[in-house]
């Protein structure tokens, strides 16, 4: 079983957009792949059908119910808010140990890929004591990290990945997933973070048409985890 972390610069960014496209890369290569994304906020019970979770079971193909999302994201918050927050104002919190043995129960009953989904970037708190780095940190499996193309993507990715170094965490790839209307050239930043991170893989995605083929990015991903 190989289980990678995907985790981000920020919120919003496009990590449930690189998990799911994985998927079915992974899928159609005839890859048993499997996901979980834990921790959601945001998340709207009376209309759950576009969130995150719905995303991921769509592109597995399993039923978009929400059983299913229960059982691939146990920890769901109304509020968008950092999980703290959002668990706080429903008078709940977040047990990190039992996020970890989640992950680690999922990583141990599955064969093949199991992606697993961080929430917001590398330091959001998840509760008043950890964040998805102490997260990742305990897990210790490789990490996709994605990083978007607009203005200040730069010095957010550079941070990032230097408070990753820091805890010895394994970048398998940096992925620059394309902005929306954004003044920095997708190219202009994939080239600028391949020169300050040397040999570390990173790869371009440009943003993709609802219902566009499969992207060639996602095979060279795919092969870096």
């Amino acid at each position: 079983m190989t289980a990678v972390f995907v985790t981000a610069t920020g919120t919003d960014i496009g990590k449930t957009f690189v998990t799911a496209g994985l998927i079915r890369h992974f899928r159609t290569a005839g890859r048993a792949v499997a996901a979980i994304k834990p921790v959601v906020s945001g998340f709207d019970p009376a209309a759950w059908e576009g969130s995150d979770p719905a995303v991921l079971l769509a592109a597995l193909a399993r039923p978009v119910a929400l059983e299913e999302v229960e059982r691939i994201s146990p920890w769901r918050f109304k509020a968008p808010l950092s999980p703290d927050m959002a668990a706080r104002r429903e008078g709940r919190a977040i047990a990190f140990e039992e996020v970890v043995e989640f992950c680690r129960r999922s990583m141990a009953s599955r064969s093949g890929v199991l992606l697993i989904e961080g929430i917001g970037g590398v330091m959001v708190p998840l509760d008043e004591r950890h964040t998805v780095l102490d997260w990742m940190s305990v897990l210790r499996i490789p990490l996709i990290v994605v990083t978007g193309s607009y203005v200040g993507a730069l010095s957010h990715t550079f941070t990032a990945l230097e408070v990753l170094a820091r805890r010895n965490l394994d970048v398998a790839a940096v992925v620059v997933s394309e902005s929306q209307d954004s003044a920095a050239p997708l190219a202009d930043t994939m080239a600028t973070v391949q020169h300050f991170v040397g040999p570390m893989d990173v790869v371009a995605l440009p943003r993709q048409a609802p219902g566009a083929s499969e992207h060639p990015a996602f095979a060279r991903i795919a092969a870096l985890v």
